[in-house]
């Protein structure tokens, strides 16, 4: 009856799959103090049922930055007059690069430009335009779906105020948004350079420090939107986070004829107080990032290795009682740290159970 490497190899894709089993019952059991079939000898090894907590967590490599990163394309065409440097940070309303002279302006949004806005326009596009004027301190408009000649005459105001020509109207390519402030990463083009539509300028991440691990697919159900995580930082302090993006990335082969990988990118944004003031002092760093698949408070306990595989099927533990023992079916849940959450008839806190040594 005492399969136990057929216990084992099951408890073992049990906590790989982070889920629990339920243990079919016994059928005839002979006598015992649990209940079950009695055990012809006694085990070499006992432990005890513990009460106590489980966790199954795993902690991996991460990088701390700025996330991800994005790419300003021009879509006007012309001759780069100015751009920034890296690592400069620019906020709505500001210059984000020039074009023949002009500014390209950045304003807060969640989705591209992609035509130009005029009298009559109508759209979410819209919206998102007027309320970045609005915020910038231009009025007289409604800030609505509708581009109306009350929000050409703020365009117009707005234009002078930049040294753009006084049109009403917003070209295609004269503003760029983003999620929120920007931090330059790296620059594709220079000051002299011609540029067109589709060309690169610069790459750009947001200005909050995020943390940015990589996992293999096996691995993805540590990493769940909305979890909380722990981020150890360089000098061993430990700081809170949530997982704010969960991506799969598909990594190109390194050499000729090898097949590419796919890889889980999990990115946690350090915006809380406590986490924005220990990150700020790292640029870019390495740091651990403990992740939490499960937990079980208050839960019966035994060692993994206690798991004995029934004849009848499921799982079971060998209770030992004096001088005699005997099998009693548990039902188990989460695997962590190698013990096993247990429960069943006959398993309390201090019951003594088998091991193997």
């Amino acid at each position: 009856m005492r399969r136990r490497t057929r216990a084992l190899l099951a408890a073992a894709v049990l906590a790989t799959a982070g889920g629990g089993a339920t243990v079919a019952l016994l059928g005839q059991g002979g006598s015992g103090g649990s209940g079950g079939a009695r055990a012809a000898a006694l085990p070499p090894g006992t432990a005890k049922v513990t009460r106590q907590s489980l966790r199954d967590t795993r902690t991996e490599d991460g990088r701390l930055g700025y996330g991800p990163t994005s790419t300003a394309t021009s879509r006007l065409r012309g001759t780069v007059t100015r751009v920034p440097k890296s690592g400069d940070e620019i906020t709505r309303g500001r210059p984000l690069y020039e074009v023949d002279g002009d500014p390209v302006t950045l304003m807060y949004g969640s989705r591209p430009s992609y035509r130009p806005l005029t009298v009559g326009t109508e759209g979410s596009d819209v919206r998102r335009f007027e309320e970045n004027l609005s915020k910038l301190g231009y009025d007289g408009f409604t800030v609505d779906k509708e581009y109306t000649a009350d929000t050409a005459d703020a365009v117009r105001e707005w234009q002078d105020d930049l040294g753009l020509p006084e049109t009403g109207e917003v070209e295609l390519g004269r503003v760029v948004f983003a999620p929120g402030a920007v931090r330059v990463d790296s620059v594709q083009a220079g000051a002299g350079d011609p540029t067109g539509p589709g060309q690169k300028v610069l790459t750009y991440t947001g200005t909050d420090k995020a943390v940015t691990v990589e996992l293999e697919t096996a691995d993805q159900r540590m990493a769940k939107k909305g979890a909380a995580v722990e981020v150890t930082l360089p000098e061993d302090e430990t700081v809170p986070g949530r997982i704010d993006e969960v991506s799969t990335v598909i990594e190109p082969g390194s050499g000729q004829g090898e097949d590419p990988t796919t890889k889980v990118e999990v990115t946690v944004w350090l915006r809380a107080g406590k986490a924005r003031e220990a990150a700020a002092p790292y640029a870019l760093a390495s740091v651990d990032v403990t992740f939490t698949a499960g937990r079980r408070d208050n839960v019966l306990t035994v060692p993994v290795s206690a798991l004995v595989a029934l004849k009848e099927g499921g799982f079971g533990v060998e209770v030992v009682r004096g001088g005699a023992s005997s099998y009693a079916p548990v039902e188990t849940g989460l695997f962590a740290d190698g013990r096993v959450e247990v429960s069943g008839a006959g398993i309390a806190e201090g019951t003594v159970v088998g091991t193997p040594t």
